[in-house]
């Protein structure tokens, strides 16, 4: 295996060891024919299940999920800490002058091009289906899901409808997306980063097992990580497609008219399947980078506007004030767990389910953030990775969530009277970004272009995540090659939208989704070893004089 002195023209695309292990030639060429099938089968089997008897797997996955909870919520949230501890510590250390490759290694993409990409493919379509309708729901105190709305708000004694319960709900809100979660994508991509192009082993999650196990990392321990992985991929991308559509179609509604039913939705899971197939195809530099950045651009463009035609003094007000409460209180937030039953329910239902949800995307956005990461400093990627995106999303939240939070506060017929809690307690999610446009724009023509570019943006968000995740998929089972068999892009980019549109059909999509938290559980442990094997080979460089 080539020393981590050894200097490198190009990605490493596999060692020698890894070579032995994937198919020289035939179907399979150039990927790990065990791994592949296995993935696919189990794909395919949790498919079957889900879509034939949809009733038994809620059943058994929501029991699975309500018993991971209650049993394991605590050891997610103290995860979630050691994580941010560790992130902290390789900022103040020596050890953040190292760099993710060889020491004369420097950065493949720019830093505006680096940073488009972590958002698109990390969070973009989280904050526009969620972004609305959470800090909507933090807002209401009528606690019609059985536990509190906003238990900070309550404790803080915020429990009317009013001023200091939105910057609480904001608050919350910013807790669930800012650096606990990001931390998670931190640690697991600058461990696959580090191990790939300072060490030069796979671009896998196995690779961080090598300090501990050594060459057995290439045995069944490292593909039953890998696997892990891949299942974890599928399915979260699979999911945020099936629900994503039901936004679009949506807007799409709006817009032209189109009938927002199964039909609508499943051709647009066809439409953005083939366009990510063919963005996965002509690589990072080209397809990803190009549609990560156009992203980018029309998001500052949609939130320039809600900022400048809303309510912007308010705004700016009460996202200052959240900033603050969230700068004072994020670590005790995190470090909260209540005795109470309703609270705990809540933080169950909220916190425990975010921070699942973050553990189990994290192989998939980590190993895409290595991906894009060769050549940076450890110090620049842990306050690039956490800090930038987390702050591009507070603001994305701010205005969004506030001009709604505004529109309660102020509606014509009293407080709490326009419109969207109730779409949020009916649950009907996609239409409450919609409706919260439209109080701020009205029904002319600029608030159809406005409905037009969000649109747009959720489409360009599916699209990179769908591509970035089928580039990671391939690269895992191909064991690190980031250039992986083109043939397998197609197959996998065709999986997670067949997965998606069945699931849709069957209705089966919330089972899917309470399996991906499922998975989170032992997706955990594996990022707490990989975690522990970064310190421990940190630990092991040769100190510089």
């Amino acid at each position: 295996m080539p020393s981590s002195s050894q200097a490198m023209a190009k990605p490493v695309k596999a060692t020698a060891i890894d070579i032995d292990l994937l198919a020289p030639n035939g179907l399979f060429k150039g990927m790990h024919k065990g791994m592949t099938i296995a993935a696919a089968v189990l794909v395919l089997g949790f498919v079957l299940f889900t879509a034939l008897n949809t009733e038994l797997a809620g059943l058994v996955f929501g029991a699975a999920r309500l018993w991971i909870e209650l049993t394991f919520g605590w050891y997610y949230m103290l995860t979630i800490i050691f994580l941010m501890a560790v992130c902290g510590f390789i900022v103040v250390s020596p050890y953040g002058r190292l760099r993710l490759g060889d020491d004369d290694s420097r950065p493949e993409f720019s830093n505006f091009s680096w940073f488009s990409m972590l958002f698109s493919a990390g969070i973009g379509i989280g904050i526009l289906f969620f972004g609305v309708a959470e800090p909507i729901f933090y807002l209401d105190n009528s606690a019609s899901f059985g536990y509190p709305n906003n238990p900070f708000a309550d404790a803080a004694g915020a429990t009317a409808i009013g001023h200091d319960r939105a910057v609480d709900a904001l608050r919350v809100t910013f807790f669930h997306w800012g650096l606990h979660g990001w931390a998670v994508y931190v640690i697991v991509g600058l461990s696959l980063a580090y191990f790939a192009y300072r060490k030069k082993l796979p671009l896998a999650l196995r690779s961080a097992l090598y300090p501990f196990i050594g060459d057995r990392i290439y045995g069944p321990i490292g593909h039953a990580v890998d696997l892990f992985g891949v299942l974890g991929c599928v399915f979260g991308i699979a999911t945020s497609l099936g629900l994503g559509v039901s936004q679009m179609s949506v807007g799409l509604e709006r817009l032209v008219g189109i009938d927002p039913g199964l039909s609508t939705q499943l051709t647009l899971i066809l439409l953005i399947s083939i366009i990510s197939i063919l963005s996965a195809l002509s690589g990072v530099n080209r397809g990803i980078k190009i549609i990560s950045q156009w992203n980018i651009i029309i998001s500052v463009l949609v939130v320039a506007l809600f900022l400048f035609v809303g309510p912007t003094t308010w705004l700016v007000n009460v996202m200052s004030a959240s900033l603050a409460d969230y700068a004072a209180n994020f670590i005790q937030m995190g470090l909260w767990f209540p005795k109470e039953e309703a609270p705990a329910r809540w933080q169950n239902n909220w916190t425990v389910f975010y921070w699942g949800w973050w553990l189990a995307w994290a192989p998939f956005v980590g190993l895409f953030i290595a991906r894009i990461s060769r050549g940076r400093t450890l110090r620049e990627f842990v306050i690039g990775v956490m800090l930038v995106p987390t702050l591009i999303i507070f603001l994305w939240l701010g205005i969004f969530g506030g001009s709604a939070l505004y529109q309660e506060l102020n509606a014509s017929g009293g407080v709490g009277t326009a419109g969207i809690i109730d779409l949020v307690n009916d649950w009907n999610l996609p239409a409450a970004l919609f409706a919260s446009s439209d109080g701020v724009f009205g029904d002319g023509s600029l608030a159809w272009i406005v409905s037009a570019m969000m649109v747009m943006l959720l489409m360009g968000w599916f699209i990179t995540s769908s591509d970035s995740g089928t580039l990671v998929l391939t690269t895992i089972l191909s064991l690190g090659n980031q250039e992986p068999p083109k043939t397998f892009c197609v197959f996998w980019g065709v999986m997670i939208g067949f997965v998606a549109a069945t699931l849709l059909v069957a209705g089966g999509l919330s089972a899917l989704q309470t399996a991906n938290l499922a998975a989170a559980l032992p997706l955990s442990v594996v990022i707490i070893i990989m975690t522990l094997g970064v310190l421990k080979s940190l630990l092991e460089e040769p100190r510089k004089p």
